[in-house]
């Protein structure tokens, strides 16, 4: 039996609780007429434009996996596996409902259409400075039923920017992922988990340090961006341990593990790395950086998009997705058997700075809708949401201004929820962070 198909046995009578569609939220402060704008406007990413299967040889990468002997060396000395029912069981911060989020929180929410449901951030993780959140993937991204055991879940992931370039201190570009349970939409709780990477054939770990641009949850795996062109990396839900030192080391400390004060600890399990060398930003025949992540569930098999991280390029960035393994014993991987990844399809976009994008092809319909986000023109005030095809683009019109800044405050990427049938992101910013959805229909219906 498949590890998914163990895994749906173990799901098997368990009742789901209330899907996490909820009751429109008033979350702006006054209502806004809407208007379309079909191809034109400030900041419009215009059409899509298939690249040449030659241009997309820059997209190819190559699966690197770390030996299970490593991996189960590293988990026996580390008193076993705990899985993610172990860590959201001792979930120890709770999320904040729209109700008690600050004026200026909620302030970060989109204009049009408004979050049906809106969550902030314990205190201490909502005023940090060294700390910013920049991705979201979900159980609803994980398994199509949107539920993972007994629990409905969202994953988001954070890294730390001291802002000390010149002296960075020793948790600079840590990455951090928080564990959601949100089975009681009325009552998410939480838990931090360290990534990290196995060394010494498992006897130890070091610490990952990335962007975090990027992440998706899908099967058993969580595939997130990597920095330093090093592609993508790969861990196994299966595999969180738990630290037995509390200390700010990070990785063996005597005869037990520290992870800089986390108790959890997630191990990447491999790479999926660029066929064609470290990647370079703002170059048009380079091999690109990745900068965030989505998961679609309506192509045959499902697929990864990628999109290029922002760079110095402003006129086109490029959109490409992969698709997943359906071998029974590739559960959440890439590549085929030999290793090699190669994009399904690929196009180009106008302009540079996305945030996210998601495709998705509604029953019926004959080709896949993107939603791109994109900051504002200046970065500083509210971002935009466009719907994109090979045809055009669009994005509702904020008539206080007549501008397309409808979107969240500096949002991250974007997850939808299929059974649910919702968009999710999140903020960033001081006192500005929330984690937010919005019903993909509402998106849609907010363009005409």
């Amino acid at each position: 039996m498949t590890q998914r198909g163990r895994h749906r046995r173990r799901k098997r009578g368990q009742a789901l609780r209330a899907t996490l569609a909820g009751t429109a939220l008033a979350l702006t402060a006054a209502a806004t007429l809407i208007s379309t704008s079909q191809a034109t406007g400030a900041n419009s990413p215009g059409d899509l434009t298939a690249l040449r299967t030659s241009a997309s040889s820059q997209l190819r990468l190559h699966e690197n996996l770390t030996s299970r002997e490593a991996l189960d060396t590293l988990s026996g000395n580390m008193g076993g596996n705990v899985g993610v029912d172990g860590v959201l069981r001792d979930a120890d911060r709770s999320m904040r409902n729209t109700a008690d989020c600050s004026a200026d929180e909620r302030g970060a929410l989109p204009v049009e259409p408004t979050a049906t449901r809106a969550y902030c951030w314990n205190d201490a993780d909502a005023r940090t400075s060294q700390w910013h959140p920049r991705s979201v993937t979900t159980s609803g991204d994980a398994d199509d039923d949107g539920a993972w055991g007994a629990h409905q879940v969202i994953l988001a992931g954070w890294t730390h920017r001291g802002g000390q370039a010149a002296a960075p201190d020793r948790n600079e570009g840590l990455a951090r992922i928080a564990f959601v349970d949100a089975t009681d939409p009325d009552a998410l709780r939480y838990r931090w988990v360290l990534l990290v990477a196995p060394r010494a054939g498992g006897k130890d770990f070091t610490a990952v340090r990335t962007g975090l641009g990027g992440m998706v949850w899908y099967q058993d795996k969580l595939i997130v961006t990597a920095d330093h062109g090093d592609g993508l990396l790969v861990f196994d839900l299966h595999r969180l341990l738990r630290a037995d030192v509390d200390s700010g080391a990070v990785g063996r400390v005597g005869h037990g593990y520290s992870a800089a004060g986390y108790r959890y600890v997630l191990p990447a399990i491999g790479s999926y790395d660029p066929e064609g060398g470290s990647c370079a930003r703002g170059r048009d025949h380079a091999v690109p950086c990745i900068g965030s992540l989505s998961l679609d569930r309506t192509t045959t098999p499902d697929s990864l998009v990628a999109t290029e991280a922002a760079g110095d390029r402003p006129e086109r960035t490029r959109i490409w997705r992969y698709t997943f393994s359906t071998a029974a014993y590739r559960t959440g991987l890439l590549a085929d058997a030999q290793g090699h990844v190669n994009a399904a399809e690929a196009w180009t976009t106008k302009g540079s700075g996305i945030s996210g994008a998601l495709s998705h092809r509604s029953p019926g319909a004959r080709e896949a809708q993107w939603y791109v986000g994109r900051p504002s023109d200046g970065r500083a005030g509210h971002g935009s949401l466009w719907r994109q095809s090979e045809h055009g683009a669009e994005a509702a019109t904020c008539t206080a201004d007549q501008s397309h800044a409808c979107w969240g405050l500096g949002t991250g990427s974007l997850s939808y929820w299929q059974r649910t049938g919702e968009l999710w992101t999140l903020t960033d910013g001081a006192d500005r962070r929330v984690l937010y959805a919005v019903p993909l229909s509402s998106v849609d219906g907010s363009l005409g």
